[in-house]
């Protein structure tokens, strides 16, 4: 079971009927109690930083997030959901973030030849192996919208890189059972589809592996 984080900021509802297209049961998680009877977990975001860690907090979703990561539960993040992993982050001021990473979110800077927010396909550099990319290649296109993107302290997370314009951004990380993207799997059709069996699969192995 794959449980997707309700913080009113994510759209999960397309997360969850991409997850039924692969016929992986999946629940919404409206509590924090929730989070400790599902053998993966989803954090979602749209929307802007600020609101995003303030609801997490009013909903009392901080420590219960950080206790299932520490304790190894498979945990992806997706768009702003990656971002949220974080220090700090400078969307329109300065707020701070789970801290579950080491690094900071920052603003594309402007190019007269690109469009920010970065909304479209565009493609993947994968930097290493990892088992959320098993099966995907550099070169396949996945669908981003955003205006910012992460800088992790530690290089050795980044799983993925991204090209726009003349600025290469973090497109994913992977860090043991700690996930994230940049691009939404959930729009990315056939890339994003197999992306999200490749973690329900990490949360499968893990939960027999956990079996007596």
């Amino acid at each position: 079971m794959i449980g997707i984080i309700d913080y009113q900021m994510g759209n999960l509802r397309s997360v969850q009927k991409a997850l039924e297209h692969l016929e992986t049961e999946a629940t919404i998680l409206e509590s924090p109690r929730q989070l400790q009877d599902v053998d993966g977990i989803i954090l979602p975001g749209v929307g802007a930083f600020r609101d995003a860690i303030g609801e997490l907090k009013r909903h009392d979703f901080v420590s219960a997030i950080k206790d299932s990561i520490e304790e190894g539960t498979p945990f992806l993040g997706i768009c702003l959901g990656l971002q949220l992993l974080f220090e700090t982050s400078y969307e329109d001021g300065t707020y701070e973030g789970l801290g579950i990473l080491k690094g900071d979110v920052v603003r594309f800077e402007p190019e007269p030849e690109i469009k920010i927010p970065h909304m479209g396909w565009n493609a993947l550099n994968i930097q290493r192996e990892n088992p959320l990319f098993e099966g995907i290649s550099t070169g396949d296109y996945v669908y981003f919208v955003h205006g910012y993107f992460v800088r992790p302290e530690n290089k050795e997370i980044i799983a993925a890189t991204t090209q726009h314009g003349q600025q290469t951004i973090v497109s994913a990380i992977a860090a043991d059972n700690l996930y994230a993207t940049q691009f939404h799997p959930e729009k990315s059709q056939r890339v994003g589809l197999h992306l999200l069996k490749n973690f329900a699969s990490v949360a499968s192995q893990r939960t027999m592996t956990a079996s007596p």
